[in-house]
Protein backbone atom coordinates (compact mmCIF):
# COMPACT_ATOMS: atom_id res chain seq x y z
CA UNK A 1 0.00 0.00 0.00
CA UNK A 2 1.23 3.46 -0.65
CA UNK A 3 1.24 5.75 2.33
CA UNK A 4 2.36 9.18 1.98
CA UNK A 5 3.00 10.80 5.44
CA UNK A 6 3.38 14.35 5.84
CA UNK A 7 3.62 17.51 8.80
CA UNK A 8 2.83 20.56 8.42
CA UNK A 9 5.05 22.66 9.99
CA UNK A 10 5.85 20.37 11.65
CA UNK A 11 8.98 17.80 11.05
CA UNK A 12 8.41 14.07 10.86
CA UNK A 13 11.39 11.71 11.56
CA UNK A 14 12.12 7.94 9.88
CA UNK A 15 11.29 6.34 12.77
CA UNK A 16 7.56 7.87 12.88
CA UNK A 17 6.83 7.21 9.18
CA UNK A 18 7.89 3.71 9.25
CA UNK A 19 5.38 3.30 12.44
CA UNK A 20 2.72 4.87 10.36
CA UNK A 21 3.15 2.87 7.46
CA UNK A 22 3.49 -0.62 8.92
CA UNK A 23 0.61 -0.17 11.59
CA UNK A 24 -1.61 1.35 8.48
CA UNK A 25 -0.34 -1.33 6.16
CA UNK A 26 -1.63 -3.86 8.75
CA UNK A 27 -4.54 -2.88 9.77
CA UNK A 28 -6.06 -1.86 5.98
CA UNK A 29 -5.32 -5.01 4.98
CA UNK A 30 -7.44 -6.74 7.29
CA UNK A 31 -10.48 -5.53 5.12
CA UNK A 32 -8.86 -4.52 1.62
CA UNK A 33 -6.76 -6.41 -0.16
CA UNK A 34 -5.15 -3.51 -2.65
CA UNK A 35 -6.68 0.04 -1.34
CA UNK A 36 -5.53 2.79 -3.96
CA UNK A 37 -3.65 5.01 -1.80
CA UNK A 38 -3.18 6.28 1.93
CA UNK A 39 -1.94 10.00 3.35
CA UNK A 40 -1.60 11.11 7.08
CA UNK A 41 -0.85 14.61 7.88
CA UNK A 42 0.93 15.73 11.03
CA UNK A 43 0.04 19.00 12.21
CA UNK A 44 -0.15 20.97 15.45
CA UNK A 45 -3.02 22.65 17.07
CA UNK A 46 -2.11 24.71 19.96
CA UNK A 47 0.03 22.88 22.57
CA UNK A 48 -1.37 19.32 20.92
CA UNK A 49 -0.63 17.07 17.60
CA UNK A 50 -3.08 16.29 15.41
CA UNK A 51 -3.06 13.73 12.95
CA UNK A 52 -5.67 13.30 9.81
CA UNK A 53 -5.88 10.31 7.80
CA UNK A 54 -7.54 9.10 4.41
CA UNK A 55 -7.22 5.53 2.84
CA UNK A 56 -8.66 5.92 -0.68
CA UNK A 57 -9.72 2.82 -1.01
CA UNK A 58 -11.97 2.70 -4.18
CA UNK A 59 -13.05 5.11 -6.52
CA UNK A 60 -15.32 7.36 -5.13
CA UNK A 61 -14.68 5.96 -1.28
CA UNK A 62 -12.76 7.05 1.11
CA UNK A 63 -12.20 6.32 4.87
CA UNK A 64 -10.74 9.86 6.97
CA UNK A 65 -9.87 9.98 10.46
CA UNK A 66 -8.58 12.14 12.95
CA UNK A 67 -7.24 12.54 16.42
CA UNK A 68 -5.84 15.23 18.77
CA UNK A 69 -3.51 14.27 21.59
CA UNK A 70 -0.30 15.69 23.35
CA UNK A 71 2.34 12.69 22.27
CA UNK A 72 2.49 12.19 18.44
CA UNK A 73 2.63 8.50 18.66
CA UNK A 74 -0.78 8.22 20.75
CA UNK A 75 -2.33 10.61 18.34
CA UNK A 76 -1.93 8.64 15.53
CA UNK A 77 -2.97 5.06 17.42
CA UNK A 78 -6.11 7.08 17.94
CA UNK A 79 -6.86 7.58 14.81
CA UNK A 80 -5.68 4.56 13.45
CA UNK A 81 -8.12 2.76 16.14
CA UNK A 82 -10.95 4.92 14.56
CA UNK A 83 -10.45 3.85 11.21
CA UNK A 84 -10.42 0.15 12.32
CA UNK A 85 -13.99 0.59 14.09
CA UNK A 86 -15.23 1.72 11.06
CA UNK A 87 -13.95 -0.73 8.81
CA UNK A 88 -15.42 -3.73 11.32
CA UNK A 89 -18.41 -1.66 11.21
CA UNK A 90 -19.28 -1.12 7.27
CA UNK A 91 -16.74 -3.97 6.26
CA UNK A 92 -19.87 -6.33 5.04
CA UNK A 93 -21.26 -3.36 3.47
CA UNK A 94 -18.92 -1.76 0.96
CA UNK A 95 -17.23 -5.26 -0.26
CA UNK A 96 -18.23 -6.90 -3.23
CA UNK A 97 -18.08 -10.79 -2.91
CA UNK A 98 -14.79 -11.15 -4.31
CA UNK A 99 -13.69 -9.37 -1.48
CA UNK A 100 -12.77 -6.04 -3.16
CA UNK A 101 -14.56 -2.67 -2.35
CA UNK A 102 -17.46 -2.01 -3.65
CA UNK A 103 -17.57 1.86 -5.77
CA UNK A 104 -20.35 4.58 -4.94
CA UNK A 105 -22.15 4.86 -8.28
CA UNK A 106 -23.49 7.60 -10.28
CA UNK A 107 -21.69 10.56 -9.28
CA UNK A 108 -23.33 13.98 -10.16
CA UNK A 109 -21.11 16.88 -11.05
CA UNK A 110 -21.59 19.86 -8.46
CA UNK A 111 -19.68 23.02 -7.49
CA UNK A 112 -18.28 23.14 -3.29
CA UNK A 113 -17.88 26.69 -2.99
CA UNK A 114 -16.46 28.33 0.31
CA UNK A 115 -18.37 31.53 1.74
CA UNK A 116 -16.46 33.87 4.50
CA UNK A 117 -18.79 33.79 7.63
CA UNK A 118 -19.66 37.20 7.73
CA UNK A 119 -19.97 39.18 11.13
CA UNK A 120 -23.25 40.66 11.30
CA UNK A 121 -22.80 44.00 13.41
CA UNK A 122 -21.09 44.89 9.93
CA UNK A 123 -23.62 43.67 7.44
CA UNK A 124 -26.08 46.50 6.21
CA UNK A 125 -29.58 45.64 6.39
CA UNK A 126 -31.00 43.60 2.66
CA UNK A 127 -27.28 43.92 1.40
CA UNK A 128 -25.51 40.77 2.35
CA UNK A 129 -23.96 39.06 -0.17
CA UNK A 130 -21.64 35.95 0.79
CA UNK A 131 -17.86 36.14 0.18
CA UNK A 132 -16.38 32.94 -1.91
CA UNK A 133 -13.07 32.63 -0.15
CA UNK A 134 -12.38 29.21 -2.42
CA UNK A 135 -14.50 27.19 -5.17
CA UNK A 136 -13.66 23.77 -6.35
CA UNK A 137 -15.75 20.58 -8.10
CA UNK A 138 -17.23 18.01 -6.10
CA UNK A 139 -19.90 15.17 -7.00
CA UNK A 140 -22.91 13.96 -5.20
CA UNK A 141 -23.51 10.78 -5.03
CA UNK A 142 -26.46 8.90 -5.93
CA UNK A 143 -27.16 5.84 -3.41
CA UNK A 144 -29.47 4.68 -0.59
CA UNK A 145 -29.92 6.42 2.42
CA UNK A 146 -28.07 3.87 4.60
CA UNK A 147 -24.96 3.91 1.73
CA UNK A 148 -25.08 7.95 2.45
CA UNK A 149 -24.45 7.40 6.54
CA UNK A 150 -22.12 5.22 5.69
CA UNK A 151 -20.51 7.32 3.96
CA UNK A 152 -20.98 10.34 6.13
CA UNK A 153 -19.82 8.11 8.80
CA UNK A 154 -16.07 6.93 7.26
CA UNK A 155 -15.31 10.33 5.63
CA UNK A 156 -15.97 12.18 9.16
CA UNK A 157 -18.70 14.81 7.33
CA UNK A 158 -20.58 17.01 9.25
CA UNK A 159 -23.56 17.01 6.28
CA UNK A 160 -23.86 14.82 3.07
CA UNK A 161 -26.39 15.71 -0.10
CA UNK A 162 -27.10 12.26 -1.95
CA UNK A 163 -29.47 11.83 -4.69
CA UNK A 164 -31.82 9.19 -3.21
CA UNK A 165 -32.45 6.17 -5.66
CA UNK A 166 -35.38 5.04 -4.26
CA UNK A 167 -37.02 7.77 -5.29
CA UNK A 168 -34.65 10.29 -7.18
CA UNK A 169 -34.95 13.04 -5.05
CA UNK A 170 -31.97 15.36 -3.43
CA UNK A 171 -31.74 14.58 0.27
CA UNK A 172 -29.47 15.39 2.91
CA UNK A 173 -28.25 13.40 5.94
CA UNK A 174 -26.36 15.23 8.79
CA UNK A 175 -24.71 15.22 12.22
CA UNK A 176 -27.11 16.17 14.82
CA UNK A 177 -26.20 17.95 18.67
CA UNK A 178 -26.91 15.02 20.07
CA UNK A 179 -24.89 12.30 17.71
CA UNK A 180 -28.04 11.29 15.97
CA UNK A 181 -28.33 11.35 12.46
CA UNK A 182 -30.14 13.87 10.81
CA UNK A 183 -32.44 13.06 7.40
CA UNK A 184 -34.07 15.46 5.55
CA UNK A 185 -36.24 14.38 2.50
CA UNK A 186 -37.96 16.30 0.60
CA UNK A 187 -40.57 13.66 -0.82
CA UNK A 188 -40.66 11.85 2.30
CA UNK A 189 -44.37 13.87 2.13
CA UNK A 190 -46.83 13.06 5.52
CA UNK A 191 -49.81 10.54 4.71
CA UNK A 192 -53.02 11.94 3.42
CA UNK A 193 -55.28 12.30 6.26
CA UNK A 194 -58.16 9.83 6.24
CA UNK A 195 -61.79 10.68 5.19
CA UNK A 196 -64.34 11.49 8.00
CA UNK A 197 -67.83 11.49 7.52
CA UNK A 198 -68.06 15.14 6.82
CA UNK A 199 -65.55 15.10 4.20
CA UNK A 200 -66.54 11.51 2.74
CA UNK A 201 -69.87 12.83 2.41
CA UNK A 202 -69.31 16.13 0.68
Amino acid sequence: MDVHVTGKQIDIGDSLRLYVRDKLSAGVAKYFDQPVETTVTFSREAHQYRVDCAVHVAHNLFIRSHAVAGEIYACFDTAEERMEKRLRRYKDRFKRPRGGPRDLPNMIPARDIVLSAEDEDEIAPNAFQPVTIAEATTEIPAVTVGEAVMKLDMEELPALMFRNVAHGELNVVFRRPDGNIGWIDPAGKPAAPKPTRETAGS
